[in-house]
């Protein structure tokens, strides 16, 4: 009897699904739930309509009995203090998480909550890059990964509880992590997921290592390309030639990142570093709105990279700012779903390919 796969994803992209059908995804998965349902939420922000939605979802479940928990990045100050390294959370996502009414903290840190991932009964995980708001849903590139593993949901719950019960993300995360087994397209695939701050120097080290050790091909399908040991890892495999590294990244959050570069000395050599990368690899750029808070945000938010049959996916940005975070990252052996994420970075490829801007 062959195995059912235990592992699916879905890819989001500017204006080809609505937000309804996204919040149809994850009411389903929620309302699977039996026993337990923990939500670690960097940004919840959703119109009325979906919110009802989500509320709703939630609320039934919790009828049935099932625990209802919502972790989200809290206790920053309205003007935070950026020079000291400090972010700011989302303005109106800790109102919105406590209007639904359902156990909820506010977990601080210097630095981001910066997870998108639920638990669900501690046997199925949804986590990936999708943000809960509508602009996520319809108007950014993300990627869902949906785990149907007690032994993967394991981990999730254990970084869920630390960070409940602490109320501040610091110092957890820092666990041991194997290989975990599951099927996906009717084959094998080996998962195993880190989490940072604990572990977030090691993911930085482990990537730019995977990047070194490349065979056939690098892909990359990032907001941003700002980690140092990255940048350094990709240029060394882009002078030796050996291997095809293409992709696409946000031009214009990335031209952000050049402006915060160029003021700190130490940081300076990154520009061009990057630079050269896109222009060897070819990246193509999309661009996007300017961030501002209350401005439209259209970002190609996938954090993704394909290194020959591997995927590597999560909310973890690849930054020194996610090794401090509170983030999570898979490292997927899978040689089927390494091509359906090659095909995505191939269609984002022709739909941002003139100049960054979408071809009609």
């Amino acid at each position: 009897m062959q195995r059912l796969d235990q592992l699916s994803v879905f890819f989001l992209s500017e204006g080809e699904q609505s937000a309804t059908d996204v919040m149809a995804r994850l009411a389903d998965f929620i309302g699977k739930a039996q026993r337990s349902l923990d939500l670690a939420i960097y940004d919840l922000r959703l119109s009325e309509g979906l919110k009802a939605q989500l509320q709703g979802a939630l609320s039934e479940r919790a009828r049935a009995g099932v625990a209802v928990r919502i972790c989200f990045d809290g206790d920053k100050p309205l003007q935070p203090d950026l020079a000291a390294g400090q972010d700011p959370a989302p303005p109106g996502t800790g109102a919105m998480v406590r209007s639904l009414g359902f156990p909820s903290r506010g977990v601080g840190g210097m630095k981001l909550m910066h997870h998108k991932f639920i638990a669900r009964d501690a046997a199925a995980v949804w986590t990936g890059s999708l943000n809960l708001t509508d602009d996520a849903f319809t108007l950014m590139e993300n990627n869902v990964v949906v785990l149907e593993s007690a032994q993967l949901a394991s981990f999730y719950a254990r970084d869920f509880e630390e960070i409940w019960t602490r109320g501040n993300f610091e110092g957890t995360g820092e666990m041991a992590s194997s290989d975990v087994q599951l099927m996906f397209g009717g084959a094998p695939a080996a998962v195993r997921v880190m989490f940072s701050p604990g572990c977030g120097l090691s993911i930085d080290q482990e990537v730019a290592q995977r990047v070194r050790a490349a065979q056939r091909r690098v892909r990359i399908c990032s907001l941003l390309i700002n980690s140092g040991t990255l940048i350094g890892a990709l240029l060394d495999l882009l002078h030796a030639g050996r291997v095809k590294v293409d992709g696409i990244y946000d031009r214009t959050q990335m031209e952000d990142v050049y402006r915060q570069w160029n003021d700190v000395p130490s940081n300076r050599w990154k520009v061009p570093a990057v630079q050269e990368i896109v222009a060897r690899a070819g990246l193509v750029g999309k661009n996007s709105t300017p961030y501002a808070p209350d401005g439209r945000h259209d970002f190609m938010h996938n954090k993704v990279l394909v290194i020959d049959e591997t995927v590597i996916t999560g909310s973890y940005n690849f930054s020194r700012s996610a090794e401090l975070n509170a983030e999570n990252i898979l490292f997927i052996e899978s040689g089927t779903l390494a091509q359906q994420y090659s095909t995505y970075i191939d269609h984002l490829r022709a739909k941002y390919g003139s100049g960054g801007q979408v071809i009609s």
